[in-house]
Formats: C-alpha cells, structure tokens, sequence
C-alpha cells in the first residue's frame, strides 16, 4: 500500500506536530508491519529527518507551507502518485482529492474559544477542520477529552474518532550540580496558557526566595498580544527570567536537566505534552486543574485551580523546596509514563491507516 503523508511539520523549526510525526515516522522505519508499505512524504522543502529513503520517498514540492500549499499545489501531485490513502497529522488535508484521508486534531481551541484567534485565521482553521473531519475516513486525537470535544462540536461519528496517545521524547538531559531553585516553562506562548500568570508567580516567590529564576522556552503567538517583555521588566525579573524563543533540543535537555519545577498554566489543552516532557526528565510539574490536565499527569503533577494566582506561588513554592512533595510527584510519574509510548502509538496509528482505505 502506497500512504501518502503531508511532512511540512519536519521542516525548520519543529514542534509539537512535528515531533508526533517524527516520532511515528521513526517507529515505522524500524517495524516489520510497516515495511509492508510504502510511504511517500510532502513538503515544501528538505526534509530534517534522518529515515530510509528506499521505504520513505520524499516528493518536495516547491511554495510556502499553508493553506495555499496544502489545498492548491499538494492535491495536483498527489493526483499522479497512485497513492491508496493520504495521512496528515496537522488538522487539515486537501480536500480536492478523491483518495482515502486519515486527519489528526489535537484540539478544537478555535471552536471552543474563536476569542483567542484572529478573525480571519479562526474562520480559516474553523472551516477547514469542520470540511475535513467531515471527509475523512478516520480522525486521530491524543485526548479522551479531544476526542469528545471532536464528536461533539465536528458532529463525527464516535466510531470514526481514535484515541492515540502518543510517545514522550526522551531528551538527552544534562544534569546540572546543586539545587538552584529554577523554574521552567516551555511549549509555544498562547493567551490560554496564562504564561504572565506564571511571570507574575516567580516574581511574588522571589521576594522571599531570592535565589528563584525562571526559563520560558517556545516562541510568542498571543493574541491579543502579550507583552511578556514588559512584564518581566516591571516586575523587576531582568536578569531572572530568560525567553528563549527557540532552543536546541540539547539546550533544551540542558534547560530541563537544571530545573526543579516546571509551570504549565494552561485552562485548554489538547492533550499538554511538556508537563509530561518535564516527568521525564524528572521534574515536577505545576498545572491548572482541567479535565485533560488530570487526564493526561494523573497523579504525578501539583494542581491549581485555574486563575488562582495566590495558588500558583504555593504550588511552585511545594515543588522547588518540599523534598516530600517532590518525591511523591516524581514516584507517581513512572505509572503516569506508562500510557505514552512510541512502539504502540506507531502501531495503533499505522492500524488505522490501514483500516481508512
């Protein structure tokens, strides 16, 4: 069988679309099931991805890497391919094309709040996910609470909407001397993710905990914006607290390897993967209290509930100096890691695939 997968999401800076898809294309490379296939990747430029170009073909098609790409440029070279199904793991695909697709959507954030997105850009996402949720003959989700959002707000029917809980990237941590009380942040800046919410707390903590710093990693997509910045320069953090727009996933190893807390404020979410990133690297993580925060950390996060400021300073405060709370935290994460693994998330995805043509 020929599968056909959109890769724009491995190109330049990769995030989270991006790394679920390489994660899965790296499970494949390496699986007897899948060798049965061959795969056939898009993208508007090189690929950054190390895989078997025998098994994977690689088709660069010249242009940008939205929706004019996708929808215009995309279905004209998958007309000549004799593709069997078409896979694309960032919410979207083509809908000017006849063969079966497989659609992933991680959440429904332009549905559910179209207020955190511009006009034009919420009715975009909005119209193209409806369109094609509505054509596909399968939609992947990461969440069981994506997938009832996805049942509920895209009218798909329950049988054609997947839960696949996907692998944790194990990044090389650097392990750093000493108990500095750092704390970090990453995954890119969204309004919903309260990241001043988390400025302001380190601020009020620093007051009697000098020592404390924070690391916010991920690049800025407030809308309205935030002028993050200025908060910190306000709040007297100059010098304590470190916006890296992007890092290296060594630096980023480097970055976990030397916190003692991670803060990850965010009222919705598909599913929240650095919390988790953070577990595994063994730091614990502090989190508003949403359904599919529970769902995801289980027992290994601290809560708070959402807008509690006051309850984000106690929380981070618990993490970075309560060695009892740490290790309670910390001892829950192996079961709570156990849901996330890359073999099987390669596998039940590759099933579905198979199942769509």
């Amino acid at each position: 069988m020929r599968i056909g997968v959109d890769a724009r999401e491995i190109t330049g800076r990769v995030t989270g679309v991006g790394r679920f898809l390489g994660g899965l294309l790296r499970e494949w490379s390496g699986s007897s099931v899948a060798s049965r296939h061959e795969f056939v990747l898009y993208s508007p430029r090189p690929l950054e991805l190390a895989i078997d170009a025998r098994r994977f073909r690689t088709r660069e098609i010249a242009g940008g890497t939205g929706t004019w790409w996708e929808q215009v440029q995309l279905p004209k070279a998958l007309a000549n391919d004799c593709l069997d199904v078409f896979f694309s793991p960032a919410y979207t695909a083509p809908l000017r094309v006849t063969i079966p697709t497989v659609v992933a959507i991680y959440d429904l954030s332009y549905v559910a709040h179209p207020e955190w997105f511009r006009l034009r850009e919420g009715i975009r996402r909005r119209w193209l996910t409806d369109r094609t949720a509505a054509r596909a003959r399968a939609v992947i989700t990461l969440s069981e609470f994506s997938r009832g959002e996805i049942i509920e707000r895209l009218g798909v029917p329950e049988h054609l909407v997947h839960r696949v809980e996907p692998g944790i990237d194990r990044l090389r941590v650097t392990r750093h001397h000493g108990t500095e009380p750092r704390v970090l942040y990453v995954g890119s800046l969204f309004n919903r993710r309260h990241v001043p919410h988390l400025v302001r707390a380190v601020a009020a903590l620093a007051r009697s905990r000098t020592a404390t710093t924070l690391d916010i990693v991920g690049d800025d997509r407030t809308f309205p914006h935030e002028d993050l910045e200025g908060l910190i320069a306000r709040l007297g953090l100059a010098g304590r607290a470190r916006w890296h727009r992007f890092v290296t996933d060594d630096m980023l190893g480097s970055l976990y390897g030397g916190a003692r807390a991670f803060g990850f404020l965010s009222e919705y979410e598909g599913l929240g993967m650095t919390p988790l990133e953070a577990l595994a690297a063994g730091v614990p993580p502090v989190v508003y209290d949403t359904p599919v925060a529970r769902e995801s950390c289980g027992e290994a996060a601290l809560y708070v509930p959402v807008g509690d400021e006051v309850g984000v300073v106690r929380a981070l405060e618990r993490a970075l100096f309560d060695e009892t709370i740490r290790a309670a935290v910390l001892a829950a994460a192996p079961a709570t890691l156990a849901k996330y693994d890359w073999t099987r998330a390669a596998r039940e995805t590759l099933a579905i695939i198979e199942q769509a043509v």
